[in-house]
């Protein structure tokens, strides 16, 4: 199939340019002109890379009831997600080839959009003895997370580190202090203690980026951050970037968009890891991604069932569902004049491609034809019930979202066109 996308508003993350103009896709990658068998009047809306998503969980193997890949394959799809990048905190963990190779073929099978599986860096997520990095890269990990655990041992994760540079494989941590963010559950501060709920001081955070930081000036290896979320974390990571550190960080949508307040009476949809932070440290957060000293913004997408949210603030399990909400979400950025619709995209899709060392994530000729048609001023009230994941904890539920995907190209396929015909 040869396409041609005509009078489209593209959005180009690596020229930083939003113009009026025309896009042609053969054989699905992006061409500079073609012959094409099907012609798509845009009609001014926008038409940008496909999001590469870094971090989100699809619950297999294990819990498949929170969420599986055929159905976070079509909630990507209508959010305009064409790569998903997945953690390995299931159940098992992904930490043998063996259980990454039966992620690759659920995913090959069910998923309507590319997915990227993530390995864990210690057995068991536990911390304590490193994975076979090398038969896991082998096997088709990108990159190798504990995701929330943070290992405790420096002597470990000093040598995991170390491998991983000799393999060339990226490093992605969360960086809290395990010990002074243990048991909190929001963050510390006037909110907590009116609301009588125990609190995790944001220099938790600032303590982690440290050390980490420390240890890959000693180790050499790539490493990216999944979530900053505090002004008392940047500045490390400004200097680490000076310094010619190989690090990048990124930041869930959740944190970027909503703070401690919408906690409110304890609504568990709003529990998160990290918690929600003050509105002084989302506008520090929302600036250093229009800056690029944040150089991601991911959906965090958590998948939780009913029964572990409907609990006691303290109790419920943390996390969000997202994929569908984070362009709309992001958006929000762009209509408070935070940032423009490119560097936006930068975040989304550029930054984390290049991270991966993927060819998406660009309107240039010659990159694969994952594409998101959207029009960015769309407004439409979210029903949470209307989501495609099977888990519906959303915290945006009833609220008014601007930004609405019109399609998703996956290779140049409108997998958006495919899924309403299944």
């Amino acid at each position: 199939m040869k396409t041609h996308f005509k009078n489209a508003r593209l959005i180009d993350p690596e020229t930083g340019t939003d113009t009026i103009g025309d896009v042609f896709v053969a054989d699905g990658v992006i061409v500079e002109h073609c012959t094409p068998d099907d012609v798509i009047e845009c009609g001014g809306k926008c038409l940008a890379p496909g999001i590469v998503d870094i971090g989100v969980k699809v619950s297999e193997p294990g819990e498949r009831h929170k969420e599986s890949f055929a159905s976070a394959g079509r909630a990507a799809v209508a959010g305009g997600i064409t790569t998903i990048v997945t953690r390995p905190d299931t159940d098992p963990a992904i930490d043998t080839p063996e259980v990454l190779e039966f992620v690759e073929r659920r995913a090959a099978i069910d998923a309507a959009v590319n997915v990227l599986p993530m390995a864990a860096l210690t057995k068991e997520r536990a911390g304590r003895e490193m994975t076979e990095i090398g038969f896991l890269m082998d096997a088709g990990a990108v990159a190798f997370t504990d995701c929330d655990r943070v290992i405790t041992d420096t002597k470990v994760f000093s040598r995991a580190l170390t491998y991983a540079k000799s393999c060339g494989a990226l490093v992605i941590g969360h960086v809290q202090e395990p010990g002074l963010s243990a048991g909190g559950s929001v963050t510390s501060g006037k909110f907590a203690t009116l609301r009588g709920l125990s609190g995790v001081s944001p220099m938790a955070e600032r303590m982690g980026i440290d050390r980490d930081i420390a240890l890959l000036e000693m180790t050499g290896a790539a490493y990216h951050v999944d979530q900053i979320t505090t002004a008392r974390a940047l500045p490390a990571l400004e200097r680490a970037k000076a310094n010619g550190v190989d690090i990048t960080a990124g930041v869930g949508v959740h944190h970027l968009t909503l703070n401690e307040m919408d906690v409110a009476d304890y609504r568990t949809f709003f529990k998160l890891k990290p918690p929600l932070r003050s509105e002084d440290d989302r506008l520090a957060v929302v600036e250093a991604v229009a800056s690029g000293v944040i150089d991601v913004i991911s959906s965090m997408h958590t998948p939780q069932d009913e029964e572990s949210k409907r609990l006691p603030y303290e109790e419920a399990a943390s996390g969000a569902v997202a994929l569908e909400t984070l362009l709309p979400a992001a958006l929000r950025l762009v209509h408070a004049d935070h940032m423009d619709l490119p560097a936006l995209f930068r975040a989304l899709s550029l930054n984390p491609a290049k991270r991966l060392g993927l060819s998406c994530g660009r309107l240039a000729i010659g990159a694969p034809a994952d594409l998101v048609l959207f029009d960015p001023d769309a407004s439409y009230k979210l029903d949470r019930f209307s989501l495609h994941s099977k888990s519906k904890n959303t915290p945006f539920d009833g609220a008014i979202l601007q930004g609405r995907v019109i399609a998703t190209y996956v290779g140049g396929v409108n997998q958006t066109k495919v899924l309403a015909n299944a």
